[in-house]
Formats: structure tokens, C-alpha cells, sequence
């Protein structure tokens, strides 16, 4: 069982930054992918990004490649979603996931555990 717990959501203008955490509870962290994902108001959720177990290896959906980056640092047992230069459609609400299979995953049936989310809002 893994506890999922997101942080670092708020207000901010377009064009500024936030950071995201999500720190898991246990001592199995580094055996989990894990991923972003966010929910914007009347939309379904959207996959944004995941890394793999060691966090060598990334995938960031197109419309935050260059803009957002997911990192890892297994010994805190917390993955990042660092945002930049973000944007109104960026609004939305942002929650980490945890996979026990290996690989990339991008959907949301390939994750066996959620945190409840963090709110992020872009104003214009």
C-alpha cells in the first residue's frame, strides 16, 4: 500500500512558476513509476508526465515538453512536477500516481495509487 500526498499547488500569474511534490509513504518508493496527471474544470484527466523507477528515464506530454520537467528523489520518497512559464489552460487540478509495473505509462488504468491533488490556477 502506498499513500500519495501532493503539495506546492497555488495561484500564480502566466508566465511564473510553481513546484509541485507528492511524497509517498513506505519504504518501497524507488520500486514504483510514477506520474502526473490533472483534471481541468469539465474535462476529462490528462496525463502530463512519468518517470521510471530510477528516474533516468522521462516522458512529458507535447503540450508542457520544454516547460515542465518530473524528477525523483528516491531517498525523500518524493517525485516533482516542476512548471514553468505557465500558461491559463495550465489551470487545472494536479495529482501524482504510482505504478508497481516497470516501463513508461501513460494511462491512467496503468496506476494502482492516487493522491488526492493539488490545485494549480494560472491567471491571465
Amino acid at each position: 500500500q502506498v499513500q500519495l500526498v501532493e503539495s506546492g499547488g497555488g495561484l500564480v500569474q502566466a508566465g511564473g512558476s510553481l513546484r509541485l511534490s507528492c511524497a509517498a509513504s513506505g519504504r518501497t518508493f524507488g520500486m514504483y513509476v510514477m506520474g502526473w496527471f490533472r483534471q481541468a474544470p469539465g474535462k476529462e484527466r490528462e496525463f502530463v508526465a512519468t518517470a521510471s523507477r530510477s528516474g533516468a528515464s522521462t516522458y512529458h506530454i507535447d503540450s508542457v515538453k520544454g516547460r515542465f520537467t518530473i524528477s525523483r528523489d528516491n531517498a525523500k520518497n518524493t517525485v516533482y512536477l516542476q512548471m514553468n512559464s505557465l500558461k491559463p489552460e495550465d489551470t487545472a487540478v494536479y495529482s501524482c500516481a504510482a505504478s508497481a509495473a516497470p516501463g513508461i505509462h501513460i494511462r491512467e488504468v496503468e496506476y494502482d495509487y492516487w493522491g488526492q491533488g493539488t490545485q494549480v490556477t494560472v491567471s491571465a
